[in-house]
């Protein structure tokens, strides 16, 4: 599940820590009312955690904090909006975020590669709480799918996406079962 909506919005916040509204975390209450779960995992930043705990509150399960869920580090332009960025850095980033990381940010390959070491540690039914870009890298290190694909998912704020998962020689596969918006 993506967290709900943040206080402040329209801005690439990666690892900016802002709170989520009380809004957003009722959506993700109620989400997590309507898919259930057996256990819940969340990113450390607040946006996600306290929907987290929204949702824990919802299905009386306890929180485990991990930070492997954290949004894409975008390092010198946390916090600012697509205009504030130079044209010419931010569309070569869209293009190519491996080759073209944010000044002091991470690249893309390292947030996929931290999505699929969390998602070979989830058990059947965990409800994960996270960040789109993380959603997004959990696609493409369980599916396959590369940077430009998975923006063809649609993650609004509390948005569900589910997931099977399944070991396949020793590799993680997956299947998309569902998306809830």
């Amino acid at each position: 599940m993506r967290h709900g909506e943040p206080a402040v919005t329209g801005r690439l916040l990666g690892h900016a820590d802002v709170a989520a509204t009380p809004a957003g975390m009722a959506a993700c209450r109620a989400a997590a009312r309507a898919i259930g779960g057996a256990a819940i995992v969340s990113s450390d930043l607040s946006r996600a955690a306290a929907c987290a705990a929204a949702a824990g509150e919802a299905l009386a399960l306890p929180v485990r904090v991990d930070p492997r869920w954290r949004e894409l580090d975008f390092g010198a332009w946390d916090g600012c909006t697509a205009a504030d960025l130079d044209p010419a850095d931010r569309d070569r980033f869209w293009q190519d975020p491996d080759a073209y990381p944010p000044p002091g940010g991470e690249r893309w390959s390292a947030l996929v590669a931290r999505a699929a070491d969390a998602l070979g540690d989830l058990g059947d039914g965990t409800l994960v709480v996270t960040h789109a870009g993380a959603m997004r890298a959990a696609l493409a290190a369980a599916c396959g799918l590369d940077a430009r694909q998975v923006w063809a998912f649609d993650l609004p704020y509390a948005a569900v996406l589910t997931l099977t998962l399944w070991r396949e020689d020793g590799r993680l596969s997956a299947q998309v079962t569902g998306l809830r918006r």
